[in-house]
C-alpha cells in the first residue's frame, strides 16, 4: 500500500535509527533519577517519547528545509526535494509524531505533560535557527540536551539542578559534532546566505571549535561524577568517551572530510551507548 511505502521512505528520510544519539543519555537521566533502573512503565514511555519527539523534529526539519535541500547538491536527492514524498504526507507524519509525544508525556506525570509543548517548540523551531544565527549548532545541542532533564522529570516529577550538568554536556557534545557535520556545507552556506560556524571561520578553525566544545563536554561529565557520587565505573566511562572522541576527531581533517559520515553517525552512536552502559553498571553495582 502507498501509505506503508510512504511511511518506510519517511523513516529512511529521518534516519529514525539515529535516535540512538540522544536516547542513551535520556536513559542516563532516568537511571540517575531512579538511582538505578526506573519502572518498566517509565522506561517504555520515555523511549516512546524520545523516538516520537526526534521523528517529529527530523521530519519537520526536512519540511522546513525542502527548498534549501533542493538547491544543495549534497541533499537534493532526499525524499522531499526528489519528489519521493509529498509535503502533505510528511506534515501528517509530523502531526502524528507530535501527538504520540504528548500522549507519552501524559502517561508519565503531570509535569511532563505540561512541559511537552515547550519541548516540542525547542525540537521543531531549531530548524529555522540557521537562517539567522551561527550558533544554531548549540540550539540543536540543547534540543537533544534536554533529554536527560526530561527523563529525570519523567521519573521524579520534579527537576533537580544536578541533572542540568548532563544537559549541558549533551548540548556541547551535539554542538561539537554538528559543527563537524556542517563543514561539508560551508561553501553552500556562504552562497545560500545560511549561518553556521564553518561559514564564518572556515573548516580549519571550525575543527578546533568542535574540539573545544567536546573538551567542555568531558569536563562536564567529570563534574557529573561527584554531583551524583558515582564510582570507578563511571570514571571509566568518561575515559572511554575521551578515547572515542579522540578517535572521532582523528577521522576528520581540514583537507579531508571523506570520513565525516563515519565520525558523525557511527562514533557518536557508540559514544552515547558506551557512556550509558558504564553509568548503568555503576548505579546497579552501588545498589
Amino acid at each position: 500500500m502507498a501509505v506503508f511505502h510512504n511511511l518506510r521512505v519517511t523513516l529512511e528520510m529521518i534516519k529514525w535509527e539515529h535516535s540512538i544519539f540522544a536516547l542513551p543519555f535520556a536513559l542516563c537521566g532516568a537511571m540517575l533519577a531512579a538511582s538505578g533502573i526506573p519502572t518498566g512503565h517509565q522506561l517504555l514511555w520515555i523511549v516512546i517519547a524520545m523516538i516520537s519527539g526526534r521523528s517529529a523534529a527530523m521530519a519537520f526539519n526536512r519540511l522546513a528545509d525542502v527548498s534549501i535541500d533542493a538547491a544543495n547538491p549534497r541533499t537534493r536527492t532526499r525524499a522531499l526535494p526528489a519528489g519521493h514524498l509529498s509535503p502533505a504526507f510528511v506534515a501528517a507524519f509530523v502531526i502524528v509524531s507530535c501527538a504520540i509525544f504528548i500522549l507519552a508525556a501524559a502517561q508519565l506525570n503531570r509535569l511532563t505533560l505540561w512541559l511537552s509543548p515547550v519541548a516540542l517548540a525547542v525540537l521543531l523551531l531549531y530548524s529555522y535557527t540557521k537562517r539567522f544565527t551561527l550558533w544554531s549548532h548549540l540550539v540543536l545541542g540543547f534540543a537533544l540536551g534536554i533529554a536527560p532533564a526530561a527523563a529525570w522529570i519523567a521519573v521524579r516529577g520534579t527537576l533537580n539542578p544536578r541533572i542540568l550538568i548532563l544537559t549541558a554536556a549533551v548540548t556541547f557534545w551535539v554542538a561539537g559534532f554538528d559543527i563537524l557535520y556542517a563543514c561539508q556545507d560551508f561553501q553552500f552556506d556562504r552562497d545560500a546566505g545560511l549561518h553556521s560556524i564553518p561559514r564564518y571561520v572556515g573548516i580549519h578553525r571550525s575543527l578546533w571549535i568542535a574540539r573545544v566544545f567536546h573538551l567542555i563536554m568531558l569536563l562536564l561529565l567529570i563534574a557529573l561524577i561527584p554531583a551524583f557520587a558515582l564510582g570507578k565505573l563511571a570514571v571509566a566511562g568518561v575515559v572511554a568517551v575521551t578515547l572515542l572522541l579522540l578517535y572521532e576527531h582523528s577521522l576528520v581533517k581540514a583537507d579531508d572530510l571523506s570520513k565525516l559520515n563515519a565520525a558523525f553517525f557511527t562514533m557518536n552512536g557508540v559514544i552515547s551507548v558506551v557512556f550509558a552502559v558504564f553509568v548503568a553498571a555503576d548505579l546497579l553495582l552501588r545498589r
